[in-house]
């Protein structure tokens, strides 16, 4: 009777296992498959545009943004591409410095209370909304920037790049913190053991044996820039213009198709361009990520 009833035991023991395993493989699977589904979409609905009468030269060369014009319509994104880059850029140099700090300091250097009030502080930042940081540049930065700057207007380049580098700042400390948790406790150790101080340590062996996870956590910031969308249109002052300076209004393409996707007609020129640059963005993020992946082999290799 026992035997029996360990032997049902064990059977329904494996088929939960098995239901298990399959649902997980499931969830994978599947992921990869929305991922595909996608692409095809975009590429699908850029189509037509894309191997049946664009432009490539004005397209990518032209900074003259007109989709609507009854008599010339001229699709030049380079403006458009500019002010993605410019935002990035700027905002990285805001996000790096601050994101790899904190990260530093919230692994290696902080105890206690402070540690965790900064984590907390850091997660609520997260948790802010992007429309919410788009008032914040919209009514607080806008001022200050003009006041400090003597702008026309502050929203442009810095605005922008300013709220951008905050909201990637949360991404980069969470994997940075996780990539100098996951060096050995036995690196520190040795290192201690052989007089060197805390700051040496985290210098001359903890970032060299993170860097691959530390890498990985800018450009999952330098992602969490370029996709961002309400934020930058609300602060970046939506002008078609190849910037100058970081004083100067730009137009970044997430910006442009929330804010023109929803007016044009279904199967219209308009409606396919905002899908071509939806594809161009793709693939900037596509390349991004793979300059990283063959950075950390070359890593590796070494």
């Amino acid at each position: 009777m026992r035997k029996g009833w360990s032997k049902r035991r064990a059977a329904l023991e494996r088929a939960k296992e098995r239901a298990i395993e399959l649902l997980i493989a499931v969830c994978g699977v599947s992921a990869v498959v929305f991922v595909f589904a996608i692409i095809y979409f975009v590429f699908r609905e850029a189509a037509p545009l894309l191997f049946g009468g664009l432009d490539f030269g004005q397209f990518f060369g032209s900074e003259e943004w007109y989709p609507d014009s009854n008599s010339n319509k001229r699709y030049g994104a380079l403006a458009l591409i500019a002010g993605t880059v410019s935002v990035t850029t700027l905002a990285m140099v805001i996000a790096v410095p601050f994101g790899l700090g904190t990260a530093i300091y919230v692994s290696e250097f902080s105890t206690g209370r402070v540690k965790e009030t900064l984590k907390i502080v850091i997660e609520l930042l997260a948790a802010i909304p992007s429309v919410v940081w788009g008032f914040i540049g919209l009514v607080a930065l806008n001022p200050l920037i003009i006041d400090a700057f003597g702008a026309p207007v502050g929203l442009n380049v810095l605005n922008g790049a300013f709220l951008l580098g905050l909201m990637s700042v949360p991404i980069m400390v969470s994997i940075g913190e996780d990539a100098l948790k996951a060096v050995p406790d036995t690196y520190r150790e040795a290192a201690e053991a052989m007089g060197a101080t805390k700051w040496q340590v985290t210098w001359r062996v903890l970032l060299p044996a993170a860097r691959n996870g530390l890498l990985a956590a800018v450009l999952l910031g330098v992602g969490r820039a370029i996709g961002e969308t309400m934020a930058v249109l609300m602060a970046t002052g939506h002008a078609v213009h190849i910037p100058t300076s970081p004083l100067d209004s730009v137009r970044t393409m997430t910006a442009t198709i929330a804010a023109e996707l929803g007016e044009t007609a279904r199967g219209s020129d308009h409606y396919r361009i905002l899908f071509v640059l939806g594809t161009v963005l793709f693939l900037i993020t596509f390349l991004v990520n793979l300059t990283a992946d063959l950075a950390i082999r070359g890593i590796k290799k070494r």
